[in-house]
């Protein structure tokens, strides 16, 4: 696949799951849009949701923001383990199964923001200096 489609799919993937996260860790953090509700169905305390809706922004911002490349991969391994943790909660918790679907599709999208991301800066970091601003030697 080009770098170009790589890209795009990319940046999909990516606001995506910003989109998804922001809203989820804005909604802990200010106790809004029934997250208390849904936080305590699960059998989590509500000063739970101040830790969730932090790290949530925490990792959104690792995704938007030029942060060196550690940082990137370390957001991306706690989201995965976040949205993880949702699906089994979920589960153990009671819940009919298709409660797991928001949680699962924003883990897929995640994954393929990861992939994207992968390819796109190996690509990257193979290109001379020339390339990448686009100039002839």
């Amino acid at each position: 696949m080009r770098s170009t489609k790589r890209l795009v799919l990319y940046w999909i993937f990516t606001v995506m799951v910003v989109l998804i996260l922001g809203t989820a860790g804005i909604a802990c953090l200010f106790r809004i849009d029934g997250a208390p509700k849904v936080i305590g169905g699960l059998g989590y305390p509500e000063y739970f949701m101040t830790f969730l809706g932090f790290t949530n922004l925490l990792g959104v911002a690792a995704l938007l923001l030029p942060v060196p490349k550690r940082l990137r991969e370390w957001a991306y391994a706690g989201l995965t383990f976040n949205l993880a943790a949702a699906i089994f909660s979920l589960l153990s918790s009671g819940h009919p199964a298709v409660h797991i679907i928001d949680p699962t599709i924003t883990l897929i999208a995640l994954q393929g923001s990861y992939l994207c991301w992968r390819r796109v800066s190996a690509h990257d970091s193979n290109l001379s200096d020339s390339e990448k601003t686009g100039s002839a030697v």
